[in-house]
């Protein structure tokens, strides 16, 4: 079988010929510390959460999973009063970085620009990371942070009701599982699962995995770095759980309502395609978008390109729709 990968949209192929030099798509598991130490931890920093002030922003450290430590939830919501008698929707969001990189300020613009449009709260939780704390302590701790805000949503001004889970790359990967490991524990409910590029599966072996092979910003050499790192040699095997990958469940029903989107030139393509597809076949409720040409991750390093305002109109329509505001 030839890999002949489809080509990148002309305006996203631009902008990943400014990139190449600082982010390459491979990413080997001697090279994480080095990554970590990169200047883009450091330059989120800086970055205005409170959108000029539309939001309070407030760090908070709650109980983690049994026995581990405590999280830290960067919490931000409207300085305005809320409309009476009704809770804010509230905005989970889990972030990206492979499984080995990242807190939780990375990709929180994009929650924080729905939140901004829809009135909504937006809790986004850190969580440890691997290799040095695998499976399953992320999702742990993700599903302590969603057990603690659906607690408080009141005293945040948001509604318990309305809490929908959000997230790109491993932390779409992780939302995925955190719905499944709500729905088996039968813990807070989320209204929705909004999986933006989701990693997904371990096996690393789909066609899309080797049509872009040393091609955008995450290769199947990076992908097997991060699932290896949470799995270690589990990772391709025949025992790997759902709630660390939830491409391996054998049952997707009874979710909340999905959005799945994803690239066509991107490692993720095939299992987010497929996903979605299973979705439906349990009964379930999905949204999917192939976005043509698109790289992983292609609306953050290139927000303003004509696809990467298609692909944010999209989410923040489906969210609208969802809560019905």
């Amino acid at each position: 079988m030839t890999h002949v990968p489809p080509p990148f949209d002309p305006e996203l192929s631009a902008a990943l010929d400014l990139i190449k030099d600082v982010i390459s798509p491979g990413l080997a598991l001697d090279e994480i510390d080095d990554v970590r130490q990169g200047p883009g931890i450091e330059m989120l920093a800086d970055l205005d959460l409170t959108l000029d002030g539309f939001f309070e922003v407030e760090d908070r450290s709650v109980p983690g999973p049994e026995g581990a430590p405590e999280i830290s939830l960067l919490i931000c919501r409207p300085a305005a009063a809320a409309p009476v008698g009704t809770g804010r929707p509230v905005i989970y969001h889990v972030h990206g970085g492979g499984m080995v990189l990242g807190n939780n300020r990375v990709g929180v613009d994009s929650p924080l620009a729905w939140a901004k449009e829809l009135d909504a709260v937006v809790v986004s939780v850190e969580y440890r990371l691997a290799p040095e704390h695998p499976h399953p302590a992320p999702v742990e701790d993700v599903y302590a942070g969603l057990v603690w805000t659906a607690e408080h949503a009141g005293e945040l001004g948001g509604d318990a009701e309305r809490i929908v889970i959000a997230g790109a790359s491993a932390g779409g990967g992780l939302s995925a599982a955190l719905a499944l490991l709500a729905r088996d524990r039968k813990g807070p409910r989320a209204m929705g699962q909004l999986l933006m590029c989701p990693m997904l599966d371990d096996r690393n072996d789909s066609p899309s995995t080797y049509q872009m092979a040393g091609l955008g910003v995450w290769d199947r050499t990076a992908n097997e770095t991060g699932w290896t790192a949470l799995l270690g040699e589990l990772r391709g095997g025949p025992d790997v759980p759902a709630y660390a990958a939830p491409a391996r469940a054998e049952d997707l029903s009874g979710l909340p309502p999905a959005f799945l989107d994803v690239g066509s030139a991107e490692t993720f393509r095939d299992e987010v395609v497929a996903y979605a597809s299973r979705i439906w076949q349990a009964g379930g409720v999905a949204e999917l978008h192939v976005w043509p040409g698109g790289f992983h991750g292609f609306d953050g390093f290139a927000p303003q390109a004509a696809l990467s305002q298609a692909a944010r109109g999209a989410q923040v329509g489906w969210l609208r729709r969802l809560l019905g505001s």
